[in-house]
């Protein structure tokens, strides 16, 4: 039952409807279906699949809502949840906040969300997978832990206004960290996709592995202003925070990094380099998502940055129509826009600098500036006349995405990475604070 048609769910969410006594109903059913091996010291230690649908059921009187959830649908299971969030709603306080549900709405087509091969992955095909990534490190006298997972399902949704929506999505997903056998050096890698078609275990266990194996015997050198070339797996996450922040009511409130003195934000201002171009799109080929938002609201192509220039922000629909401002609800997954230059080209193109794998236990320290602190992580080398000379000591850094978007020297080839297509980025200026000890 995990992955129902769209007429299988919207016959439940139609009856669930019928049973509602209030102003306003919405339905939202969720189906997922996938599994998962995880592997330490070249050996699995957990496997497991899971399976489930899920209805949750939210209902208004006035500005009055509650919310209640079940997973079976009998039909006296449906009645008592829709009775539930009614209970629930008479005695919820009224929002200050409230907006009606939305009508009909129109969305986009999206078919590239969802593959069927990846759906029909089995615990043989995640065992085979896992088994030849500790393979290849057993041979090379290495050690590795890996994650495989896999999920298929659907969204559903529907409301007493007329709204109608429903999308099948899919997702695989893998990372590696490969230690040498004296713990000294270590190397990752990662990959997210949404066919298992290009997914290939032993291959990104290689590159893991090679990046373990070229780590060993760090030399520590002195903290500073570095030129960095931040691999997709190192970038993704300060991009990631960056995009997370790009909200209009908190620079509008004064709370973000998009804030102006005196009051309203920076939108239609440039604020990064001018080769800095972020974009959203359901519907790309490479990076296909979920065409509506968890409220209903359609998910279209939005350019979030154009050559350096923040052209739009997200809001709730509250704050849309509260601020008289575009209702454009935050983004699945993101775009930015790269060159055709590879991690090895851009390492080539260097006289000095710092290769960097990925960054670990991010955490901020000032919201307004988006100054992140954390480390770097699985393999950080040394840069020298285009070529790796020897690998460092790892780093902790404090920097923010905004600054390091306006030291931008170079962008490379976009690659997918957890939703999103993300390049490697040559920056100028790297701030690293210390050294640590951690490999």
């Amino acid at each position: 039952m995990a992955i129902l048609s769209k007429d299988e769910a919207q016959t439940i969410l139609k009856k669930v409807l019928s049973f509602s006594t209030a102003d306003e109903c919405e339905a939202t059913l969720n189906g997922n279906t996938g599994g998962n091996v995880r592997s330490a010291r070249n050996s699995i230690s957990t496997a497991g699949a899971a399976e489930n649908v899920a209805l949750a059921v939210q209902s208004r009187f006035g500005k009055r809502s509650g919310v209640a959830t079940c997973n079976e649908f009998d039909e006296a299971s449906l009645r008592r949840c829709v009775q539930r969030a009614e209970e629930i709603a008479r005695l919820a306080p009224e929002s200050p906040e409230y907006v009606p549900l939305l009508g009909p709405q129109t969305y986009l087509a999206s078919p590239g969300s969802f593959a069927a091969r990846t759906a029909a992955i089995t615990p043989d095909y995640r065992a085979e997978q896992i088994g030849a990534s500790m393979a290849l490190c057993e041979q090379k006298k290495l050690s590795s832990a890996g994650f495989f997972s896999d999920s298929a399902g659907f969204v559903a949704k529907r409301n007493s206004k007329g709204l109608e929506a429903y999308q099948q999505v899919s997702s695989v997903d893998f990372s590696i960290t490969v230690r040498t056998a004296d713990g000294t050096g270590s190397g990752y890698a990662i990959a997210n996709y949404t066919d298992l078609a290009k997914f290939d275990a032993a291959r990104l266990t290689r590159v893991a592995a090679d990046k373990a194996a070229s780590s060993v015997k760090a030399k520590a050198i002195e903290p500073g202003k570095y030129t960095v070339i931040l691999e997709p797996a190192a970038a993704i996450d300060l991009l990631n925070n960056m995009m997370g922040a790009m909200d209009a009511r908190n620079a509008d409130e004064g709370r973000s990094f998009l804030s102006k003195k005196g009051g309203g934000n920076k939108k239609g201002e440039k604020v990064f380099d001018e080769r800095v171009t972020i974009y959203s799109d359901p519907t790309h080929p490479d990076v296909p998502d979920l065409t509506f938002a968890g409220d209903g609201r359609p998910q279209q192509k939005v350019t979030w940055v154009e050559k350096g220039i923040v052209k739009n922000l997200y809001t709730s629909r509250f704050w849309a129509q509260k601020s008289g401002v575009p209702d454009i609800p935050p983004p699945g997954g993101w775009i930015m826009a790269g060159g055709t230059q590879s991690t090895a080209d851009l390492i080539k193109g260097t006289a000095k600098g710092i290769l960097v794998t990925r960054l670990y236990y991010i955490r901020a320290v000032d919201p307004q500036t988006l100054l992140y602190t954390g480390l770097t992580r699985d393999g950080t080398f040394y840069i020298e006349n285009g070529v790796i000379k020897f690998p460092v000591k790892n780093f902790r850094f404090n920097e923010s995405p905004v600054i390091m978007l306006n030291n931008l020297e170079a962008l490379g080839k976009p690659v997918r990475l957890n939703g999103s297509l993300v390049p490697p980025l040559k920056i100028r200026d790297f701030t690293f604070t210390s050294l640590s000890d951690a490999v």
